[in-house]
Formats: C-alpha cells, sequence, structure tokens
C-alpha cells in the first residue's frame, strides 16, 4: 500500500514528516542540465538510467531536457513508466522466463521498447514471444567490457549472436550494449580511465566484425556517472546512459578527479531527512533512519554540513550519531539531513519525494517504479 505524503505543498522543509526522502530541487536541475548540456555538445544522445530515481516525472525532466528515452533494469519499472506517459524505454538488461518475455512483448505495443540479449536461447525466445503479439523488438547485443557480470564475450561470439537477432522474424538488431559497470567506482582517475580504455578496445574490435558481417550498429550504448567523459572522448560509444548524475550519492563522492580531488562534477540533490529521536548521552544521539529508511550496501550515509559527525551502528529503525568530534548541539527533536551512501535502493525504500526549494515544500512526485523487481 502506497504511504500518504510525507509533507504538504508549501509546508516549512522543517514540518516534513520523517524519514523522508529530500531533493534538493535547485542542485537536481543543475544536475540535469549539466548532462544534458554535455551529451548535446558532444553530439551524442542521452538516455538516463530510470533505475535509479523509478520516477516517471524526473524521466520527464530529462527528456524534456532532450533525452532520446529512458533505460531501466526490469519489465515492472518499464511498465510503470510506459503506464505513467513514457514512450522509449531500454531494458538495459536480459529478460528472461515466460510470464516476463510475455509482459515485455505486450508492452512494445504501447511504447518503443528495446532489450538486451546475450545468449542465442534467450533471442529465440524473445523472437517467439514477440511474434505471439504481433510486434518486433529491438534487440542489442550486451558485450562483456570487463565488468564480469552480463554479456557475452566481444568479438566473434557477440557477431554470430548479432547476425541470429537479424535474422529472427520478429526482433531487429539495433546495436551493441557495452557498459563497464565495476568501473564506476574506480576511485583512481587514471585507473578509471584505463578500464574504459579497455573497454573501447573489446566494444571497437566488435564494431568492425560487425560491419565486415554487414550489420549496421544504430546504438552503442553504455558509459555510467562515473566514466561518461571517458566514453565520449573514445569517439566509440553514442549514447549515455548515467544514472546517478540526477542525484548523487556518498560512495561516488569517493572517486577522484584527475587533479586528485574529490569528485564534484555534479552536486548532492537527495537527502534522507532525519529527526533525532534519542539522546540519553552527550556523546551520541539516535535518529529514526535506519537500514530501513537508506541503502547502505556502499558504506554509511554522510550528514550535511556536519562533517565531524558520523553516522553508524544502523539497525532496521535507527541509526547513531557520533558527537564526541563535534561542538554541534544536537537535541531531542532536531532534524538532519543524511546523503545516502548509496542513492539508487535508498530511493527504492520511499513512495514519494519531497521536493524543497527555499526551505519549503514545492513538489511531491511518487517514485512511480518503487518496488518494480520483476
Amino acid at each position: 500500500m502506497r504511504q500518504p505524503a510525507p509533507a504538504r505543498i508549501g509546508d516549512a522543509a522543517e514540518d516534513v514528516d520523517t524519514p523522508a526522502l529530500l531533493i534538493d530541487l535547485d542542485a537536481f536541475e543543475r544536475n540535469l542540465d549539466k548532462m544534458a548540456a554535455f551529451a548535446k555538445d558532444a553530439g551524442v544522445r542521452l538516455r538516463p538510467h530510470s533505475k535509479t530515481h523509478k520516477s516517471a516525472h524526473i524521466a520527464r525532466l530529462q527528456m524534456e531536457r532532450g533525452a532520446v528515452g529512458v533505460c531501466c533494469q526490469k519489465v515492472s519499472e518499464a511498465e510503470a513508466l510506459v503506464q505513467s506517459g513514457i514512450n522509449d524505454v531500454l531494458i538495459s538488461n536480459e529478460v528472461v522466463g515466460r510470464h516476463k518475455l510475455n509482459r515485455l512483448s505486450a508492452l512494445a505495443r504501447h511504447a518503443k521498447v528495446a532489450v538486451c540479449a546475450d545468449d542465442a536461447d534467450n533471442v529465440i525466445d524473445l523472437n517467439a514471444a514477440a511474434g505471439q503479439v504481433g510486434v518486433t523488438l529491438d534487440v542489442l547485443v550486451e558485450i562483456d567490457v570487463g565488468a564480469g557480470r552480463c554479456g557475452i564475450a566481444p568479438g566473434a561470439p557477440a557477431v554470430e549472436l548479432a547476425k541470429l537477432i537479424d535474422g529472427s522474424r520478429n526482433l531487429r538488431f539495433s546495436g551493441l550494449q557495452a557498459y563497464q559497470g565495476s568501473a564506476q567506482h574506480i576511485r583512481d582517475f587514471a585507473e578509471r580511465k584505463m578500464a574504459i580504455n579497455a573497454a573501447q578496445v573489446l566494444t571497437k574490435q566488435t564494431l568492425e566484425l560487425l560491419a565486415e558481417a554487414g550489420l549496421d550498429c544504430e546504438t552503442i550504448g553504455g558509459a555510467g556517472t562515473g566514466t561518461y567523459e571517458f566514453h565520449i572522448g573514445s569517439k566509440v560509444w553514442n549514447e549515455l546512459q548515467c544514472g546517478s548524475y540526477v542525484f548523487m550519492d556518498t560512495d561516488y563522492g569517493k572517486n577522484r578527479m584527475a587533479d586528485g580531488s574529490m569528485f564534484t562534477e555534479f552536486e548532492n540533490a537527495l537527502f534522507v531527512l532525519a529527526t533525532v529521536m534519542s539522546k540519553t548521552t552527550d556523546d551520541f544521539c539516535v535518529v529514526d533512519a535506519g537500514h530501513k529508511a537508506l541503502g547502505n550496501d556502499q558504506g554509511f550515509p554522510r550528514v550535511l554540513d556536519l562533517d565531524e559527525v558520523a553516522y553508524s551502528h544502523p539497525s532496521d529503525e535507527h541509526g547513531r550519531l557520533d558527537l564526541s568530534e563535534t561542538k554541534q548541539a544536537l537535541k531531542l527533536g532536531d532534524k538532519v539531513k543524511l546523503i545516502p551512501g548509496h542513492c539508487d535502493p535508498t530511493v527504492n525504500l520511499y513512495d514519494w519525494y519531497v521536493g524543497v526549494r527555499n526551505g519549503r515544500v514545492e513538489a511531491l512526485w511518487q517514485v512511480t517504479a518503487r518496488g518494480a523487481l520483476t
């Protein structure tokens, strides 16, 4: 059951019920504009990844700024977005199993839908499912360019799979998915660039073999928030699929720029608002945001504007703030903004975004695809 919004339009930001998912609208809009301008200036398509925000409203804002569509990872995410009016979706993932394939094919009757494949049996199943409802599915061959996750081997194996797609009556070979996910959080700038250079070599070799086989490659997709500049510099990828840039998180903040400084290309725009619910000692206090309010898989959150206050000891409903190194006097009922360690899973814990500007609630947006896991 979707919960009621934790605030009303016009409320003071400090009156928002907690824990709540806040967006700093000014920072958020600057992030949107910056990536859109970068893609436009570079002459490449931008297809942001909606697995970060899971929001039809945010997807529309991205498309209004020039994005050609969005990515998602799950059929259920695509369903939620299409039902809310988003008409161009790439499922940048493999879809396996009769139920999911039937849903995918049915969805393609209502919007432009593409999907990735890395296995011949999956291609055969995709073709059969699409044929049952009379649609043509766009299919990208996903190649493993170093992440060691999904993806067929680059080169000849990828070309053979592309030939199978091209020869399938109900499918259209539309390109390559070449995403190096593990490179996004390589901290050192030079090492991060080296990982994408290696991915570039594999992708380019595959493209050359596809051309020799007479197969056009409309889309060469990939690129995340941590590596998008390297992809553009390579002149190989023509579609960016960055997601986290809209919000950012503490994990991306650990990446380094070329000069060794912190990664600050985009601003922190997403926060979990939490309330001090217990303070029985001067050494620490307890806030009402634990594992059920924060995605802690990539580390604990940072407290905005209180760098000397460390979040620790999360349980289901609680988190502890260490006050031993600060002169800041937090008291019962005070509210703090936590910068999530990992924005994507944090978003999936909430029904609502609370958009704040100049200290007031300006917007309430549903997390459209919250809990869309299938």
